[in-house]
């Protein structure tokens, strides 16, 4: 790998949109890490290549790795019910959670409404309470395996199914099995821990002047650290544990975190859709499919910051980013599609290849859906779809923790989408060659069509039901 060709096809791609940026790429043997901008706008710290940053979601692909390490140990079994080793395991739906496997918590197919589900609760017993919650708080959104939805609120789950098997704080468990074995030397489970190292801060735009204005919320509760609430940690780390997938579950030192055959079933389809929009389901991973190549990723947000973790195994290739601001998530397509198409030599084939259809019948997609404390009014105007999106808290607590993760909206203007495929649409005014990438997340489907109704929408991702 030409070290600088790298660095200069990623800093090629920089704008000033994201404030600070910090990205990483591992192909082959060789490492390149490259900083810009600024870790905090309110003290003008630089963002350096050892800056820290909350990992989001990548988390989950962390998580899986703790359970499958428990699986191989014999203290876990992926198709017994959860509620086998965590009895208090409910759910507002009743019965519901005794049909859940412990499979489907890391494979996003679990049903567990709780996509939005905040408990403010800290300390070593945030993940009890976090269960303890749901059975009042949580019903579900399918039977388990029917469907895929990206589930929070089933990683929340298998981190305390871990506490219960293991005795220790997901946090310790965290640190012990993976950080220090991986060689992640300078991740962190806590803000408190993190403060004493260089840390990025995120930011989200001044909806009056468009300036980076910073987050008012640092970290989410620590009842979502296993979905990625907390955890903190540097390129460098990440990119050490992508290596740890590519080298089917050896360290870079040579230390053994994972069985090959695990390393290998975390990468293998659990579960697919069958729509562009939603990439097929492994273990944690995300398989996306760019043309004949797969790369397992995970993004993560975290308030006002979003990162993400990359490995593509047949060419032997990491690449792992964060930038402070939401919109960063743009920039980090843009530049894994580069590397992915002049430095990897990938043909990355158009995803929608029909224009928009202007004689679609709109009718069964339109209604109300819903999940945990989020409804959309789906509607048709003019050939297209209107869709109208409300937050509605469960409480005060929850209002303000969701309030302070968006940055303070939690209202967006109508959306419009044009029919770009059978139940498939795309935002209006998006050129077709946006969504060939990391960004198809941005593509809308309807699922199970019954009586000329869809039951399903699904949007990055995520299910909501017709109610």
């Amino acid at each position: 790998m030409n070290e600088n060709t790298v660095a200069a096809r990623i800093r090629d791609q920089l704008t000033d949109d994201v404030p600070g940026f910090v990205a990483g790429v591992h192909h082959a043997g060789d490492q390149v890490v490259v900083a810009h901008g600024t870790a905090n706008v309110t003290t003008g710290a630089p963002m350096r290549e050892d800056t820290g940053f909350l990992f989001g979601s990548v988390t989950k692909v962390l998580t899986t790795t703790l359970v499958l390490q428990q699986v191989e140990r014999g203290h876990l079994d992926l198709d017994q019910p959860v509620v086998t080793y965590l009895p208090e395991f409910a759910l507002a739906t009743p019965g519901a959670a005794d049909k859940i496997l412990v499979r489907h918590l890391i494979s996003h197919t679990n049903g567990i409404d709780a996509d939005l589900y905040f408990p403010d609760a800290r300390g070593r017993d945030a993940l009890k309470t976090y269960v303890e919650g749901l059975g009042s708080s949580c019903g579900t959104l399918f039977e388990p395996g029917e469907q895929l939805s990206y589930s929070n609120g089933g990683m929340i789950v298998a981190g305390r199914l871990l506490e219960a098997v293991t005795g220790l704080s997901f946090p310790e468990l965290l640190e012990r099995d993976v950080y220090t074995p991986v060689g992640m030397r300078d991740s962190a489970t806590s803000a408190e821990r993190a403060i004493l190292r260089s840390t990025a801060i995120g930011h989200f735009p001044d909806p009056e002047t468009g300036e980076p204005r910073p987050t008012t919320l640092f970290t989410l509760p620590d009842t979502w650290g296993p979905a990625g609430g907390t955890p903190i940690g540097t390129v460098a780390d990440l990119l050490a544990f992508g290596r740890t997938h590519l080298a089917g579950g050896v360290s870079p030192d040579g230390t053994r975190v994972l069985s090959a055959g695990s390393t290998a079933l975390m990468q293998q389809v659990r579960h697919d859709m069958g729509t562009p929009n939603v990439p097929p389901m492994g273990l944690g991973w995300v398989r996306y499919p760019f043309g004949e190549t797969t790369v397992l990723a995970m993004s993560g947000a975290s308030p006002g910051g979003v990162a993400i973790l990359c490995v593509v195994p047949e060419h032997d290739f990491v690449f792992t980013a964060f930038g402070n601001t939401p919109g960063a998530i743009v920039l980090h397509d843009r530049i894994l599609r580069t590397l992915l198409k002049d430095h990897l030599g990938v043909r990355i084939p158009a995803l929608l290849t029909e224009p928009p259809a202007d004689d679609v019948d709109l009718t069964p997609y339109v209604g109300t859906y819903r999940s945990n404390q989020l409804r959309i009014d789906v509607g048709a105007v003019g050939g297209r779809l209107e869709e109208r999106v409300t937050y509605e808290p469960a409480d005060a607590a929850q209002e303000r923790i969701f309030t302070q993760f968006a940055g303070g909206a939690t209202a967006a203007p109508p959306q419009r989408y044009v029919p770009v495929g059978p139940g498939l649409f795309a935002p209006a005014g998006y050129p077709a060659e946006t969504f060939d990438g990391y960004l198809r997340l941005l593509l809308v489907s309807y699922h199970d069509v019954r009586d000329g109704r869809a039951r399903f929408r699904n949007g990055g991702g995520r299910l909501t039901r017709r109610t």
